[in-house]
């Protein structure tokens, strides 16, 4: 059994739900009573305490954050459910404009998917990249290639896709989207797409129930796993969907391609993950041992260092980044990059890089309802002396596929890095690489 599986079991253990647990959940789209309105503020009170003790920045960048949790209160006074209101906690964390800096809130009584995937490509456009089979998505004609020109009436563009996807699938989860979508061919239509809401048991009553949780979980583990595939001689080309694993992995990938004559490293919609699995990773990469980035929190903090270990990968390496790639994603192609250690192809990166530590806080009387926030520690000031926040990392060479290329199942960004390594793959071979995988119903 796997770690998170582990996890998993301890967690469905402790969720016996109290009255007041339940009662919460079930308001989040009701008008919200005293209770639920009062049990709302203490969680703005609680936030607000948890980022004036732990922000890095102590000045909150100038912004006056005693104004902006008491505006938040008064709008929680006259919200009309539990979303808006946890909307107006959200909203406080956000006006501190940091990409970790966000709330986390109580968790829904069901599991949710629109059955897409979104992605943003070059400057201002935001493309369909996936749609679920079976999904409503896909009945009602929405197809890879699509461009997203609207979502419930907000344009959609690069610097608003993420905060989109944080209010409709966290914070305010719709039963159904408005969407104006425009073919490869320009055609504009819009599209009423119904979610998949599955809903959760409130009560773990029987071991089916764990055992559920237990395979939910895996099935988490199995879809965010290493994927790679060798082409030509001597050519490894790894799929990296984030950094949250353990080093043991880190290091068993690391001797898989420590013989290759060439890694093409694919970290497009990589979020990022944990610092000591982005050295262990970086470390492996370089002879010497490599300044990360310095790290300016409340307190004087260590630079980030990789130290190198082990017989390091000496090949030719090329790096795949998109607008998903964040965080670790994105400290690692800079480094690579400020180092000359290799070429970066792509889009340019989302812009999210801060170092953040995430605070967990739990309310009922058997230990069931938790929420919380990340909070931003430190920022990571990169080599050259700049910050990726909000700038993100832009590649070597940018290539960036079109509406035709999506719809086709063609990957000229992938074609490209496997020319650049020696391997002739045109687009359409490049696109069938690595399909997109779904969470089992």
């Amino acid at each position: 059994m796997t770690r998170r599986a582990a996890r998993a079991i301890l967690l469905a253990a402790s969720l016996l739900l109290s009255f007041a647990a339940v009662h919460l959940l079930m308001a989040q789209e009701q008008k919200l009573n005293k209770f639920d309105r009062d049990t709302t503020k203490e969680m703005l009170r609680v936030m607000e305490g948890d980022i004036k003790k732990n922000y890095y920045d102590p000045k909150f960048h100038g912004l006056d954050l005693d104004a902006r949790f008491r505006e938040a209160e008064q709008k929680i006074d006259n919200a009309t459910s539990m979303n808006y209101a946890l909307a107006d906690i959200a909203g406080a964390l956000d006006a501190l404009n940091d990409s970790h800096t966000f709330f986390f809130p109580p968790s829904r009584p069901y599991s949710h998917s629109y059955g897409w995937q979104i992605t943003a490509v070059g400057d201002d456009k935001c493309f369909i990249t996936a749609v679920r089979p079976g999904s409503d998505a896909e009945k009602k004609g929405v197809k890879v290639g699509d461009q997203v020109v609207q979502i419930n009436g907000h344009d959609a563009v690069r610097d608003d896709l993420w905060k989109m996807e944080y209010v409709y699938d966290v914070l305010r989860p719709q039963t159904a989207l408005r969407v104006v979508l425009r073919s490869p061919d320009g055609n504009t239509r819009q599209v009423d797409v119904q979610s998949k809401m599955v809903p959760k048991k409130r009560v773990v009553e029987s071991l089916d129930d764990i055992f559920q949780i237990v395979r939910d979980s895996e099935n988490a583990e199995w879809l965010s796993r290493s994927r790679y595939v060798e082409v030509g001689k001597g050519v490894l080309i790894w799929k990296l969907p984030d950094f949250e694993f353990s080093l043991e992995h880190a290091d068993t990938m690391l001797g898989k391609i420590r013989s290759s004559e060439a890694l093409i490293l694919d970290l497009r919609g990589n979020p990022g993950g944990i610092v000591e699995v982005l050295e262990r990773i970086l470390g492996g990469m370089f002879e010497h041992d490599v300044k990360v980035a310095d790290r300016i929190g409340r307190k004087p903090l260590k630079p980030e260092v990789a130290k190198t270990h082990g017989k390091a990968f000496t090949g030719q390496l090329i790096v795949l980044i998109d607008s998903g790639s964040a965080s670790a994603a994105e400290i690692f192609a800079r480094v690579i990059q400020l180092e000359k250690r290799g070429v970066i192809l792509g889009d340019r990166s989302s812009g999210s890089v801060m170092e953040a530590r995430g605070y967990g806080h739990q309310f009922g009387t058997e230990t069931v309802i938790t929420y919380g926030a990340s909070i931003t520690e430190a920022d990571m000031i990169m080599a050259d002396g700049k910050s990726l926040e909000h700038v993100g990392v832009t590649p070597d060479q940018r290539i960036l596929p079109t509406a035709q290329d999506l719809a086709a199942g063609r990957d000229p960004a992938l074609a490209r890095a496997a020319e650049l390594a020696g391997i002739h793959m045109t687009p359409e071979q490049a696109g069938k690489l690595f399909p997109p995988e779904w969470m089992p119903d």
